[in-house]
């Protein structure tokens, strides 16, 4: 889902990136090991994307694809829309974005110090392909773009983390959603919006009671009144925002004070679509960059990250930045700090806030 000229970026690794945004380590503690410098200047990639083909030719077996910049910006988001719907050559599966394997992921947002102005420039949220979203969109995919067992990570994360099914007044927005919001089986709430790019997936989702077809690229502006929602989810998507401090400002309007956002994703992508900055970077970066959002869009509490990767390095990697809207003196006076305890990784109020514990999740 989801931005001007092309960046011809380099690839960035997880110094790199540390040194780009200017963090500083804490005194007592270093954000990543060994963030010193810059790596040596290197010429401008194209990321190495594997497929995972599930039809004709390229059946049963996997290809590095590397087609030629200038080729893929010509052909636009038509080809791509068509290559990629669930009867296509590459069988609706996305591309897998370069990256490293994840490494002290949970660790990345503990003593940052973040610069004082955001660090990052409008090139980096530019994209191979630069035509309309909509278009990209506009054929339906009924396919999922994580494996089997990151979905299972996945929901059974949401199982411990969401407010427990049924709980009278409770309203949860589905962010960039589709057919399939990976939350648990029958799970129901009073209110659960999806909100996505394509209708006909929309309609399929069963756990949305309402959805809205909105382009946050084009549009970030949320149709929603301030202090609406409890839960806030996005699933994959974060690293298609080209616009995710607009967003992410928006998102802390409509929670309400103490409401959690929870933003996940892996290492795959329609990299043709998602952002410079994330298609050059890798896992723990990734969780540095949402973090970022978190911190300067301001109005929530300090962001913090899991990793529910299920079998690392023999699935797709799962991890989730997740933060809550911070309580001003006026919500601490009305008792809306106040939380207990409702199962394992959970605390849940009377006034609809919760927080994530430390978690794990074994599959």
């Amino acid at each position: 889902m989801c931005a001007h000229s092309i960046h011809h970026h380099k690839r960035l690794n997880g110094e790199g990136l540390a040194n780009y945004l200017q963090l500083r380590p804490h005194p007592s503690a270093s954000i990543l090991a060994g963030v010193r410098s810059l790596p040596p200047p290197s010429p401008p990639l194209l990321p190495t994307c594997a497929l995972n083909s599930t039809s004709n030719a390229f059946a049963g077996r996997k290809t590095t694809f590397r087609p030629a910049r200038r080729l893929v910006l010509g052909l636009g988001a038509s080809f791509w829309a068509q290559s990629m719907t669930t009867s296509g050559a590459f069988g609706g599966k996305s591309f897998l974005a370069s990256a490293r394997p994840s490494s002290n992921v949970e660790q990345v947002l503990k003593n940052v110090e973040w610069p004082e102005q955001f660090p990052f420039k409008e090139e980096d949220f530019q994209r191979f392909d630069e035509s309309s979203d909509s278009l990209f969109y506009e054929s339906p995919r009924f396919v999922t773009h994580i494996d089997d067992p990151a979905i299972a990570a996945l929901t059974k994360f949401y199982s411990r983390v969401l407010p427990p099914s049924n709980s009278p007044g409770v309203s949860i927005l589905d962010m960039c959603s589709s057919w399939i919001s990976h939350y648990p089986a029958g799970y129901k709430q009073e209110r659960i919006v999806g909100m996505g790019m394509n209708e006909e997936e929309l309609k399929r989702n069963l756990v949305l009671t309402e959805y809205i077809v909105q382009d946050l690229n084009v549009n970030p502006k949320l149709p929603f009144g301030d202090n609406s929602f409890d839960v806030i989810t996005n699933v994959v998507s974060v690293d298609y925002l080209s616009k995710p401090l607009d967003v992410f400002k928006e998102m802390s309007r409509i929670l309400k004070p103490g409401g959690q956002a929870i933003m996940s994703f892996s290492n795959r992508c329609f990299w043709t679509k998602a952002i410079s900055i994330w298609t050059s970077t890798g896992d723990t970066d990734h969780v540095l960059i949402v973090g970022s959002y978190f911190h300067y869009a301001g109005g929530f509490e300090p962001p913090q990250a899991v990793d529910i990767s299920p079998n690392p390095g023999r699935s797709d990697p799962m991890h989730v930045v997740y933060s809550r809207k911070a309580l001003t003196a006026r919500d601490m006076r009305a008792g809306k700090h106040r939380l207990f305890q409702v199962g394992k990784g959970v605390r849940w109020s009377s006034t609809n806030a919760f927080s994530i514990a430390p978690y794990h999740c074994p599959l």
